[in-house]
């Protein structure tokens, strides 16, 4: 069964209070370090000399320090495993690479300070903290510059590099396709399967739809509700809520966009202005309207095709009606007859970025005082 799943995880406390434990022994050697410094060696206060009382209030310090540091270490981690589960393996290598280069780099650089400082307690520390910070920032940039570092190694070693299709990331969904719907249509008949995002940003967008006082407006955040909760029960579908992790950015669209670019997801939408932003900042996009429009039906010139006329056209004399794909259709000198269905006859087809329009005339011509009150009009 397709489940749903939260970004939340539970903090391993073993963990935490093995991150404390490090950090009372480190803030331990702080006190006693501080204390014999100030010579306190043979200040006694009460049944302690001074040095014990320095050991004690750095244990206790490194016990409230350790606890926060070890959970946000911990929460640091897990969102680090999250965020790998969307890095695909060149990422993965080129960020290991970059972070190699960058701790050994650090090493040399950092190793004279080290032996400089006679204090081991003390340099350990500050060595540990210079090697992290720039392992991390070599393991960033090995994911920006993952193509040329790649391309270093690709004809020496035979690989080729490539960058992964969109079809073959995990999806982020947009609010736009949770109220559409198709795309339960689209998962039930194969064509959609693996890992599927729900940001909460999207649900909270859905929420305030539902809760609306606006009828209309109700009904399509109930219905992309509903959409979410069915996707989460597809058998061939994972769906998991993203947590929230861009409080930094308020608008919806911004913070799909900066999720898709951060953790290499594609971006799922039916928002044609979306996906033109989307793409031109370089996140990969799944447009359901592109697919809906290279799926319908070609209409060609001097086909014969039925709609049913529904309103008068901007031109004199037109009148304009949908196919069911939702085509639109502009008649000519048909406005007298809106409310019937007429058989048209295809003169020409225009496409345009939202999808086809189809002009033609009724098959057999129209009477001639109906022409006559057309050409006048």
């Amino acid at each position: 069964m397709g489940r749903a799943s939260s970004g939340r995880r539970r903090t391993p406390s073993g963990v935490v209070e093995l991150l404390r434990l490090l950090v009372v022994v480190f803030c331990a050697g702080v006190g006693y370090e501080v204390s014999r410094r100030l010579d306190a060696t043979h200040t006694v206060l009460g049944p302690f000399n001074g040095v014990t009382v320095g050991v004690i209030v750095g244990s206790g310090l490194g016990y409230v320090i350790g606890g926060v540091l070890g959970r946000t270490a911990v929460t640091a981690v897990g969102r680090a495993e999250q965020s790998l589960r969307g890095i695909s393996a060149e990422q993965l290598v080129a960020g290991v690479f970059g972070s190699v280069i960058g701790v050994l780099a650090a090493a040399a650089v950092a190793w004279p300070v080290f032996l400089v400082v006679q204090q081991p307690f003390l340099a350990l520390p500050l060595f540990g903290f210079v090697i992290a910070s720039v392992g991390v920032l070599g393991y960033r940039l090995g994911i920006a510059r993952r193509e040329e570092m790649l391309r270093l190694f690709a004809p020496r070693a035979g690989v080729r590099t490539r960058t992964p299709s969109a079809a073959a990331l995990p999806r982020l969904l947009d609010t736009s396709v949770a109220i559409d719907g198709r795309i339960l249509d689209v998962v039930r008949a194969g064509f959609l399967h693996g890992k599927l995002l729900v940001p909460t940003a999207v649900l909270g967008e859905l929420q305030a739809l539902a809760d609306s006082s606006d009828d209309l407006r109700r009904a399509k955040g109930r219905r992309g509700l509903d959409v979410v909760e069915a996707l989460a029960n597809e058998p061939d579908l994972e769906v998991e809520i993203l947590d929230d992790e861009l409080p930094a950015v308020p608008e919806v669209d911004a913070k799909l966009i900066r999720l898709c670019l951060d953790r290499n997801l594609a971006l799922l939408t039916l928002d044609g202005n979306l996906a033109r932003v989307a793409a031109l900042a370089g996140a990969r996009v799944m447009n359901l309207h592109a697919l809906a429009q290279a799926l319908r039906p070609p209409v060609v010139a001097g086909e014969e095709v039925v709609v049913h006329l529904l309103r008068p056209g901007k031109e004199a004399g037109q009148a304009v009606g949908y196919l069911d794909d939702g085509t639109m259709v502009v008649a000519e000198r048909c406005r007298e007859r809106i409310g019937q269905e007429v058989t048209i006859k295809v003169t020409s087809v225009l496409t345009t970025a939202n999808g086809r329009m189809v002009f033609g005339q009724p098959v057999g011509g129209v009477p001639a005082v109906s022409a006559l009150v057309d050409g006048l009009s």
